[in-house]
Protein backbone atom coordinates (compact mmCIF):
# COMPACT_ATOMS: atom_id res chain seq x y z
CA UNK A 1 0.00 0.00 0.00
CA UNK A 2 1.06 3.43 -0.80
CA UNK A 3 0.12 6.82 1.03
CA UNK A 4 0.84 9.70 0.49
CA UNK A 5 -0.48 11.52 3.83
CA UNK A 6 0.92 9.39 6.28
CA UNK A 7 4.74 7.95 6.39
CA UNK A 8 4.86 6.00 8.82
CA UNK A 9 8.05 4.44 7.71
CA UNK A 10 9.64 8.10 8.22
CA UNK A 11 7.85 8.81 11.20
CA UNK A 12 9.86 5.67 12.45
CA UNK A 13 12.72 6.59 11.05
CA UNK A 14 12.10 10.28 13.00
CA UNK A 15 11.79 8.79 16.27
CA UNK A 16 14.36 6.56 16.28
CA UNK A 17 17.11 9.35 15.46
CA UNK A 18 15.55 11.72 18.36
CA UNK A 19 16.60 8.39 20.26
CA UNK A 20 20.20 8.09 19.06
CA UNK A 21 20.43 11.71 19.39
CA UNK A 22 19.75 12.01 22.96
CA UNK A 23 21.29 9.29 23.43
CA UNK A 24 24.51 11.00 21.82
CA UNK A 25 23.85 14.07 23.91
CA UNK A 26 23.64 12.03 27.37
CA UNK A 27 27.08 10.83 26.03
CA UNK A 28 28.71 13.69 25.24
CA UNK A 29 27.82 15.37 28.56
CA UNK A 30 28.94 12.56 30.76
CA UNK A 31 32.53 13.16 28.86
CA UNK A 32 32.56 16.64 28.94
CA UNK A 33 31.98 16.82 33.06
CA UNK A 34 33.46 13.50 34.24
CA UNK A 35 30.03 12.18 35.52
CA UNK A 36 28.27 9.58 35.59
CA UNK A 37 25.37 11.99 37.17
CA UNK A 38 24.79 15.46 36.06
CA UNK A 39 20.88 15.44 37.00
CA UNK A 40 18.54 13.60 39.35
CA UNK A 41 16.88 11.83 36.39
CA UNK A 42 20.43 10.08 35.33
CA UNK A 43 19.97 7.60 38.48
CA UNK A 44 17.60 9.44 41.32
CA UNK A 45 18.70 6.65 44.21
CA UNK A 46 22.50 6.95 43.13
CA UNK A 47 21.56 11.49 43.06
CA UNK A 48 20.42 10.50 46.79
CA UNK A 49 23.50 8.21 48.25
CA UNK A 50 26.33 10.13 46.60
CA UNK A 51 24.51 13.71 47.84
CA UNK A 52 24.89 11.68 51.37
CA UNK A 53 28.03 10.77 50.89
CA UNK A 54 29.45 13.84 49.88
CA UNK A 55 27.93 15.71 52.73
CA UNK A 56 29.82 13.32 54.99
CA UNK A 57 33.07 13.91 52.83
CA UNK A 58 32.74 17.54 53.34
CA UNK A 59 32.16 17.16 56.73
CA UNK A 60 35.13 14.63 57.49
CA UNK A 61 37.14 16.90 55.46
CA UNK A 62 36.50 20.18 57.92
CA UNK A 63 36.94 17.54 61.18
CA UNK A 64 40.51 16.98 59.18
CA UNK A 65 41.24 20.73 58.86
CA UNK A 66 39.74 20.68 62.99
CA UNK A 67 42.12 18.59 64.09
CA UNK A 68 45.35 20.23 62.55
CA UNK A 69 44.42 23.37 64.30
CA UNK A 70 43.84 21.81 67.33
CA UNK A 71 46.63 20.28 66.93
CA UNK A 72 48.37 24.14 66.07
CA UNK A 73 46.86 25.42 69.47
CA UNK A 74 47.66 22.44 71.53
CA UNK A 75 51.53 23.14 70.50
CA UNK A 76 51.63 26.96 70.73
CA UNK A 77 50.35 25.74 74.61
CA UNK A 78 52.58 23.46 75.53
CA UNK A 79 55.50 25.74 74.18
CA UNK A 80 54.50 28.37 76.59
CA UNK A 81 54.39 26.04 79.17
CA UNK A 82 57.83 24.92 78.45
CA UNK A 83 59.27 28.09 79.34
CA UNK A 84 57.00 27.91 82.52
CA UNK A 85 58.64 24.79 83.20
CA UNK A 86 62.36 26.10 82.58
CA UNK A 87 61.84 29.33 84.77
CA UNK A 88 60.05 27.40 87.74
CA UNK A 89 63.48 24.94 87.37
CA UNK A 90 65.47 27.88 87.81
CA UNK A 91 63.45 29.05 90.59
CA UNK A 92 64.45 25.91 92.31
CA UNK A 93 68.07 26.16 91.06
CA UNK A 94 68.19 29.84 93.01
CA UNK A 95 66.44 27.93 96.45
CA UNK A 96 68.93 25.46 96.35
CA UNK A 97 71.98 27.63 96.31
CA UNK A 98 70.02 29.95 98.76
CA UNK A 99 69.67 27.04 101.14
CA UNK A 100 74.02 26.77 101.15
CA UNK A 101 73.90 29.72 103.87
CA UNK A 102 77.46 28.36 104.80
CA UNK A 103 78.58 29.42 101.51
CA UNK A 104 76.22 32.36 100.18
CA UNK A 105 76.04 35.62 102.12
CA UNK A 106 72.90 37.22 102.55
CA UNK A 107 73.46 39.64 99.74
CA UNK A 108 73.67 36.76 97.52
CA UNK A 109 70.29 35.29 99.05
CA UNK A 110 68.82 38.63 98.30
CA UNK A 111 70.10 38.47 94.49
CA UNK A 112 68.64 35.06 94.16
CA UNK A 113 64.99 36.32 95.65
CA UNK A 114 65.34 39.51 93.35
CA UNK A 115 65.53 36.58 90.49
CA UNK A 116 62.93 34.86 92.20
CA UNK A 117 60.45 37.83 91.89
CA UNK A 118 61.46 38.07 87.99
CA UNK A 119 60.93 34.71 87.28
CA UNK A 120 57.54 34.55 88.90
CA UNK A 121 56.18 37.68 86.90
CA UNK A 122 57.70 36.32 83.85
CA UNK A 123 55.30 33.08 84.27
CA UNK A 124 52.59 35.64 85.13
CA UNK A 125 52.80 37.34 82.05
CA UNK A 126 53.30 34.06 80.35
CA UNK A 127 50.02 33.56 81.48
CA UNK A 128 48.33 36.43 80.52
CA UNK A 129 49.83 37.03 77.10
CA UNK A 130 50.45 33.59 75.63
CA UNK A 131 47.47 33.10 72.76
CA UNK A 132 46.65 31.67 69.29
CA UNK A 133 44.99 34.49 67.32
CA UNK A 134 42.74 36.12 69.55
CA UNK A 135 42.50 33.35 71.66
CA UNK A 136 44.25 33.53 75.12
CA UNK A 137 45.44 30.39 76.05
CA UNK A 138 46.86 30.38 80.26
CA UNK A 139 45.07 33.33 81.48
CA UNK A 140 42.28 30.38 83.05
CA UNK A 141 39.71 31.87 79.91
CA UNK A 142 39.91 28.14 78.52
CA UNK A 143 39.14 27.24 82.33
CA UNK A 144 35.84 25.71 83.62
CA UNK A 145 33.65 27.53 86.11
CA UNK A 146 32.63 26.43 89.12
CA UNK A 147 29.82 27.71 92.13
CA UNK A 148 29.06 26.20 95.26
CA UNK A 149 32.47 24.68 96.59
CA UNK A 150 32.83 24.65 100.12
CA UNK A 151 35.40 25.71 101.78
CA UNK A 152 34.92 23.39 104.81
CA UNK A 153 35.17 20.67 102.64
CA UNK A 154 37.37 21.38 99.33
CA UNK A 155 40.55 23.51 99.56
CA UNK A 156 41.63 23.56 95.77
CA UNK A 157 39.37 22.05 92.91
CA UNK A 158 40.57 21.60 89.10
CA UNK A 159 38.74 20.24 86.21
CA UNK A 160 40.39 18.82 83.42
CA UNK A 161 37.23 17.84 82.01
CA UNK A 162 33.52 18.01 81.75
CA UNK A 163 30.77 17.16 79.29
CA UNK A 164 27.62 19.09 79.60
CA UNK A 165 25.68 16.50 77.82
CA UNK A 166 22.18 17.23 77.49
CA UNK A 167 22.28 20.28 80.11
CA UNK A 168 23.79 23.27 80.40
CA UNK A 169 26.06 22.94 83.65
CA UNK A 170 26.84 19.85 85.93
CA UNK A 171 26.34 18.80 89.52
CA UNK A 172 29.36 17.41 91.20
CA UNK A 173 29.08 15.38 94.68
CA UNK A 174 31.61 14.02 96.91
CA UNK A 175 30.92 11.74 99.33
CA UNK A 176 34.24 10.38 101.87
CA UNK A 177 33.33 6.62 102.97
CA UNK A 178 36.42 5.83 104.45
CA UNK A 179 39.05 8.57 106.06
CA UNK A 180 42.22 9.51 105.28
CA UNK A 181 44.45 8.97 107.95
CA UNK A 182 48.00 9.15 109.29
CA UNK A 183 50.56 6.42 110.51
CA UNK A 184 50.08 5.97 113.82
CA UNK A 185 51.70 4.59 116.69
CA UNK A 186 50.30 4.81 120.91
CA UNK A 187 53.04 4.71 123.61
CA UNK A 188 51.07 4.12 127.41
CA UNK A 189 51.71 7.11 129.81
CA UNK A 190 50.95 3.87 132.45
CA UNK A 191 54.54 4.14 133.55
CA UNK A 192 55.78 2.18 136.69
CA UNK A 193 56.85 3.29 139.01
CA UNK A 194 55.75 6.75 137.93
CA UNK A 195 52.98 7.18 135.69
CA UNK A 196 53.91 9.85 132.60
CA UNK A 197 57.61 9.39 133.16
CA UNK A 198 59.96 7.11 131.17
CA UNK A 199 61.17 4.18 133.45
CA UNK A 200 64.54 3.60 131.70
CA UNK A 201 67.11 5.49 129.37
CA UNK A 202 65.92 4.80 125.97
CA UNK A 203 67.58 5.67 122.62
CA UNK A 204 64.81 5.59 119.59
CA UNK A 205 65.26 5.68 115.94
CA UNK A 206 62.16 7.35 114.87
CA UNK A 207 62.33 7.17 110.81
CA UNK A 208 59.34 8.69 108.52
CA UNK A 209 58.64 9.60 104.59
CA UNK A 210 60.79 12.51 105.36
CA UNK A 211 64.19 11.05 107.04
CA UNK A 212 65.48 8.85 109.90
CA UNK A 213 66.73 10.37 112.78
CA UNK A 214 67.98 8.97 116.39
CA UNK A 215 67.37 10.83 119.97
CA UNK A 216 68.46 9.63 123.60
CA UNK A 217 65.50 9.99 126.42
CA UNK A 218 66.84 9.71 130.28
CA UNK A 219 65.24 7.63 132.40
CA UNK A 220 62.53 10.31 134.65
CA UNK A 221 61.97 12.33 131.24
CA UNK A 222 58.09 13.57 131.40
CA UNK A 223 56.28 12.05 128.02
CA UNK A 224 55.79 16.17 127.55
CA UNK A 225 59.40 16.54 126.78
CA UNK A 226 59.52 13.24 124.61
CA UNK A 227 56.79 15.23 122.60
CA UNK A 228 58.92 18.28 122.61
CA UNK A 229 62.28 16.15 121.85
CA UNK A 230 60.37 14.32 118.51
CA UNK A 231 58.67 17.53 117.46
CA UNK A 232 62.00 19.10 117.13
CA UNK A 233 63.40 16.32 114.74
CA UNK A 234 60.07 16.58 112.34
CA UNK A 235 61.59 18.57 109.86
CA UNK A 236 64.23 15.67 109.81
CA UNK A 237 61.56 12.69 109.62
CA UNK A 238 57.98 13.66 108.71
CA UNK A 239 56.94 12.35 112.19
CA UNK A 240 55.32 14.46 114.90
CA UNK A 241 54.00 13.61 118.69
CA UNK A 242 51.02 14.37 120.85
CA UNK A 243 49.96 13.50 124.27
CA UNK A 244 46.90 10.66 123.92
CA UNK A 245 43.62 12.83 125.12
CA UNK A 246 46.05 15.92 126.05
CA UNK A 247 47.04 13.63 129.00
CA UNK A 248 50.74 12.80 129.57
CA UNK A 249 49.40 9.74 131.67
CA UNK A 250 47.53 8.39 128.70
CA UNK A 251 50.67 8.20 126.97
CA UNK A 252 52.00 9.86 123.59
CA UNK A 253 50.94 9.27 119.57
CA UNK A 254 53.20 9.47 117.05
CA UNK A 255 52.29 10.37 113.57
CA UNK A 256 53.28 11.10 110.63
CA UNK A 257 52.99 14.31 108.92
CA UNK A 258 51.07 13.58 106.27
CA UNK A 259 48.35 11.59 105.40
CA UNK A 260 47.78 8.12 103.08
CA UNK A 261 49.96 5.34 101.72
CA UNK A 262 52.95 7.03 101.60
CA UNK A 263 52.99 8.37 104.85
CA UNK A 264 54.30 6.23 107.43
CA UNK A 265 55.89 6.48 111.25
CA UNK A 266 58.26 3.97 112.33
CA UNK A 267 59.91 4.35 116.01
CA UNK A 268 61.92 1.21 117.24
CA UNK A 269 63.89 1.22 120.04
CA UNK A 270 67.95 0.29 119.14
CA UNK A 271 68.91 -0.27 123.16
CA UNK A 272 67.04 -3.16 124.13
CA UNK A 273 67.93 -4.47 127.43
CA UNK A 274 68.91 -8.41 126.67
CA UNK A 275 65.50 -9.03 128.88
CA UNK A 276 62.56 -7.97 126.89
CA UNK A 277 60.21 -8.21 130.30
CA UNK A 278 62.50 -5.15 130.96
CA UNK A 279 62.01 -3.21 127.38
CA UNK A 280 59.88 -0.74 129.22
CA UNK A 281 58.94 0.87 125.98
CA UNK A 282 56.30 -1.05 123.63
CA UNK A 283 54.03 0.94 120.91
CA UNK A 284 50.90 -0.12 119.49
CA UNK A 285 48.59 0.52 116.51
CA UNK A 286 44.96 -0.06 115.69
CA UNK A 287 44.10 -2.77 112.42
CA UNK A 288 44.40 -1.21 108.99
CA UNK A 289 41.61 0.91 108.38
CA UNK A 290 40.47 1.56 111.58
CA UNK A 291 39.39 5.45 112.98
CA UNK A 292 41.58 6.29 116.19
CA UNK A 293 38.71 6.56 118.53
CA UNK A 294 38.50 10.00 120.36
CA UNK A 295 39.24 10.38 123.35
CA UNK A 296 41.81 7.29 123.00
CA UNK A 297 40.42 4.30 124.74
CA UNK A 298 43.71 1.79 125.99
CA UNK A 299 40.91 -0.80 126.94
CA UNK A 300 40.31 -1.45 123.10
CA UNK A 301 41.10 -4.92 122.83
CA UNK A 302 42.14 -4.53 119.09
CA UNK A 303 45.46 -2.61 119.89
CA UNK A 304 48.43 -4.63 117.96
CA UNK A 305 51.47 -4.25 119.24
CA UNK A 306 53.84 -2.90 116.83
CA UNK A 307 56.84 -0.27 115.84
CA UNK A 308 55.51 0.75 112.67
CA UNK A 309 52.34 1.57 110.93
CA UNK A 310 51.31 3.30 107.22
CA UNK A 311 48.52 5.99 106.60
CA UNK A 312 45.39 5.43 104.66
CA UNK A 313 44.29 7.41 101.66
CA UNK A 314 40.97 8.83 101.56
CA UNK A 315 38.59 7.10 99.64
CA UNK A 316 35.65 9.13 98.32
CA UNK A 317 32.78 8.88 95.90
CA UNK A 318 32.54 11.40 93.01
CA UNK A 319 28.78 11.49 91.35
CA UNK A 320 28.68 7.77 92.27
CA UNK A 321 31.73 6.75 91.11
CA UNK A 322 34.69 5.58 93.37
CA UNK A 323 37.55 7.91 92.98
CA UNK A 324 41.54 7.53 93.20
CA UNK A 325 42.42 8.38 96.67
CA UNK A 326 46.39 10.05 97.37
CA UNK A 327 46.52 11.14 100.96
CA UNK A 328 43.88 14.61 100.91
CA UNK A 329 44.05 14.04 97.39
CA UNK A 330 41.25 13.32 95.07
CA UNK A 331 41.46 12.32 91.26
CA UNK A 332 39.09 10.82 89.27
CA UNK A 333 38.93 10.36 85.51
CA UNK A 334 35.46 9.14 83.28
CA UNK A 335 34.33 9.89 80.17
CA UNK A 336 32.00 12.39 81.63
CA UNK A 337 34.01 14.33 84.11
CA UNK A 338 37.83 14.57 85.30
CA UNK A 339 38.80 16.81 88.22
CA UNK A 340 41.29 17.15 90.61
CA UNK A 341 40.77 17.73 94.70
CA UNK A 342 42.23 18.65 97.39
CA UNK A 343 40.34 17.66 100.50
CA UNK A 344 39.86 19.53 103.60
CA UNK A 345 41.88 17.89 106.53
CA UNK A 346 38.55 17.45 108.80
CA UNK A 347 35.94 16.69 105.33
CA UNK A 348 38.79 13.62 104.37
CA UNK A 349 39.12 12.56 108.03
CA UNK A 350 35.42 12.47 108.77
CA UNK A 351 33.54 9.95 106.78
CA UNK A 352 30.05 10.67 109.21
CA UNK A 353 29.87 14.47 107.66
CA UNK A 354 27.37 15.05 104.90
CA UNK A 355 28.14 14.96 101.54
CA UNK A 356 29.46 17.68 99.72
CA UNK A 357 28.02 19.46 96.04
CA UNK A 358 29.36 22.14 93.84
CA UNK A 359 28.54 23.20 90.47
CA UNK A 360 30.39 22.98 86.84
CA UNK A 361 28.70 26.01 85.44
CA UNK A 362 30.23 25.88 82.25
CA UNK A 363 33.58 26.56 80.37
CA UNK A 364 36.17 24.49 78.98
CA UNK A 365 37.84 24.45 75.41
CA UNK A 366 35.39 22.37 72.99
CA UNK A 367 37.29 21.24 69.66
CA UNK A 368 34.83 19.66 67.74
CA UNK A 369 36.31 16.59 65.95
CA UNK A 370 33.75 14.76 64.07
CA UNK A 371 31.55 15.61 60.86
CA UNK A 372 28.65 15.87 63.00
CA UNK A 373 27.43 18.53 65.94
CA UNK A 374 27.01 16.60 68.66
CA UNK A 375 29.00 15.85 71.98
CA UNK A 376 30.12 12.15 70.92
CA UNK A 377 32.07 14.27 68.19
CA UNK A 378 33.79 17.19 70.65
CA UNK A 379 35.96 17.08 73.14
CA UNK A 380 36.11 19.29 75.96
CA UNK A 381 39.09 19.78 77.91
CA UNK A 382 40.04 22.40 80.46
CA UNK A 383 43.19 24.66 80.34
CA UNK A 384 43.81 26.41 83.80
CA UNK A 385 45.69 29.87 84.98
CA UNK A 386 49.61 29.31 85.34
CA UNK A 387 49.62 32.51 86.88
CA UNK A 388 51.62 32.43 90.05
CA UNK A 389 48.59 33.14 92.48
CA UNK A 390 47.24 29.49 91.10
CA UNK A 391 50.25 27.56 91.32
CA UNK A 392 51.55 24.91 93.87
CA UNK A 393 48.89 25.09 96.07
CA UNK A 394 50.05 23.69 99.20
CA UNK A 395 48.63 23.85 102.63
CA UNK A 396 50.94 24.87 104.51
CA UNK A 397 49.92 25.74 108.33
CA UNK A 398 46.04 25.49 108.13
CA UNK A 399 46.92 27.99 104.88
CA UNK A 400 46.66 27.12 101.41
CA UNK A 401 50.19 28.75 99.84
CA UNK A 402 50.97 29.50 96.08
CA UNK A 403 53.73 30.47 93.91
CA UNK A 404 52.85 34.34 94.53
CA UNK A 405 53.85 33.56 98.20
CA UNK A 406 57.44 33.33 97.55
CA UNK A 407 57.81 36.60 96.05
CA UNK A 408 58.99 39.31 98.62
CA UNK A 409 55.58 41.33 97.83
CA UNK A 410 53.78 38.35 98.03
CA UNK A 411 50.59 37.90 100.00
CA UNK A 412 51.30 35.52 102.70
CA UNK A 413 54.59 36.28 101.34
CA UNK A 414 57.41 33.40 102.47
CA UNK A 415 60.29 35.20 100.46
CA UNK A 416 61.83 35.53 104.13
CA UNK A 417 62.38 31.85 104.41
CA UNK A 418 65.45 32.81 102.06
CA UNK A 419 66.97 34.32 104.59
CA UNK A 420 65.85 32.40 107.90
CA UNK A 421 67.12 29.22 106.93
CA UNK A 422 63.93 27.50 106.35
CA UNK A 423 63.18 26.32 102.59
CA UNK A 424 60.62 23.56 103.40
CA UNK A 425 57.85 25.43 102.42
CA UNK A 426 59.46 26.95 99.68
CA UNK A 427 60.27 23.95 98.10
CA UNK A 428 57.05 22.04 98.70
CA UNK A 429 55.10 25.00 97.04
CA UNK A 430 57.84 25.30 93.85
CA UNK A 431 57.86 21.40 93.20
CA UNK A 432 53.78 21.48 93.69
CA UNK A 433 53.86 24.35 91.40
CA UNK A 434 56.70 21.88 88.97
CA UNK A 435 54.45 18.90 89.11
CA UNK A 436 51.33 20.91 88.03
CA UNK A 437 52.36 22.29 85.07
CA UNK A 438 54.39 18.83 84.34
CA UNK A 439 51.04 16.89 84.87
CA UNK A 440 49.25 19.89 82.61
CA UNK A 441 51.84 19.36 79.68
CA UNK A 442 51.37 15.89 79.82
CA UNK A 443 47.74 15.67 79.56
CA UNK A 444 47.77 18.17 76.59
CA UNK A 445 50.23 15.94 74.59
CA UNK A 446 48.24 12.70 75.59
CA UNK A 447 45.11 14.78 74.54
CA UNK A 448 47.63 15.48 71.35
CA UNK A 449 48.41 11.99 70.75
CA UNK A 450 45.70 9.83 71.28
CA UNK A 451 43.19 11.68 70.36
CA UNK A 452 43.75 14.58 67.82
CA UNK A 453 46.18 12.40 65.65
CA UNK A 454 44.38 9.08 65.84
CA UNK A 455 40.76 10.85 65.07
CA UNK A 456 42.94 13.03 61.81
CA UNK A 457 44.27 9.09 60.95
CA UNK A 458 40.62 7.79 61.41
CA UNK A 459 39.16 10.69 59.80
CA UNK A 460 41.70 10.20 56.87
CA UNK A 461 40.95 6.99 56.10
CA UNK A 462 37.14 7.90 56.30
CA UNK A 463 37.79 10.24 53.80
CA UNK A 464 39.51 7.73 51.59
CA UNK A 465 36.78 5.25 51.60
CA UNK A 466 34.03 7.84 51.11
CA UNK A 467 35.52 9.51 48.14
CA UNK A 468 36.03 6.19 46.00
CA UNK A 469 32.22 5.02 47.27
CA UNK A 470 31.19 8.60 45.32
CA UNK A 471 33.63 8.22 42.36
CA UNK A 472 32.12 4.88 41.82
CA UNK A 473 28.56 6.20 42.19
CA UNK A 474 28.72 9.56 40.46
CA UNK A 475 31.75 9.57 38.31
CA UNK A 476 32.06 8.22 34.76
CA UNK A 477 33.31 5.69 33.47
CA UNK A 478 35.20 7.18 30.51
CA UNK A 479 36.19 3.37 28.88
CA UNK A 480 32.25 2.21 28.78
CA UNK A 481 31.15 6.12 27.99
CA UNK A 482 33.35 6.38 24.86
CA UNK A 483 32.35 3.25 23.61
CA UNK A 484 28.52 4.41 23.98
CA UNK A 485 29.59 7.60 22.23
CA UNK A 486 30.70 5.49 18.89
CA UNK A 487 27.43 3.78 19.13
CA UNK A 488 25.37 6.53 19.66
CA UNK A 489 27.19 8.23 16.81
CA UNK A 490 27.06 5.48 14.45
CA UNK A 491 23.05 4.96 15.24
CA UNK A 492 22.58 8.66 14.89
CA UNK A 493 24.51 8.65 11.22
CA UNK A 494 22.74 5.72 10.28
CA UNK A 495 19.33 7.11 11.34
CA UNK A 496 19.71 10.21 9.25
CA UNK A 497 20.68 7.96 6.19
CA UNK A 498 17.53 5.83 7.28
CA UNK A 499 15.24 8.83 7.32
CA UNK A 500 16.57 10.13 4.10
CA UNK A 501 15.25 6.92 2.41
CA UNK A 502 11.74 6.73 3.87
CA UNK A 503 11.09 10.43 2.89
CA UNK A 504 11.98 9.45 -0.52
CA UNK A 505 9.86 6.54 -0.60
CA UNK A 506 6.71 8.90 -0.93
CA UNK A 507 8.22 10.12 -3.91
CA UNK A 508 7.95 7.10 -5.64
CA UNK A 509 4.34 7.54 -5.37
CA UNK A 510 4.31 9.94 -8.44
CA UNK A 511 5.28 7.17 -10.75
CA UNK A 512 1.94 5.94 -10.51
CA UNK A 513 0.39 9.06 -12.06
CA UNK A 514 2.10 8.27 -15.94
Amino acid sequence: MSRINSNIPSLIAQSRLGRSNAELELRLERLSTGLRINRGADDPAGLIISERIRSDIKGIEQGIKNGERASTVIATTEAALAEVNDLLNSIRSLIVESANTGANSKEERDANQLQIDSAIDSISRISNTASFGQLKLLDGSRDYTTSGISANAIETASINKASFVGTGQLDVEVDVIASAQNGNLYFSGDIQPVSGQLASSVTLEVRGATGVSTIQFTSGQTLDQVVSGINSLTALTGVEAELINGDANSGVTFKSVGYGASSFVSVTRIDRPEDPADDGFTTFRLPDGTTPPDPFDWTDPSLISASRDIGTDVTALVNGTLARGDGLNLSLNTSVLGLDLLLDETFATTPSQTTTTFTITGGGAIFQLGPDVNALQQVNIGVSSVAASTLGGVLTAGTVQFLSSLKTDGANSLADSLTRNDFTAAQDILAKAIDEISVLRGRLGAFERNVLQTNTRSLQSAFENLSASSSQIRDADFAFETSQLTRAQILSSSGTTVLALANQQSQQVLQLLG
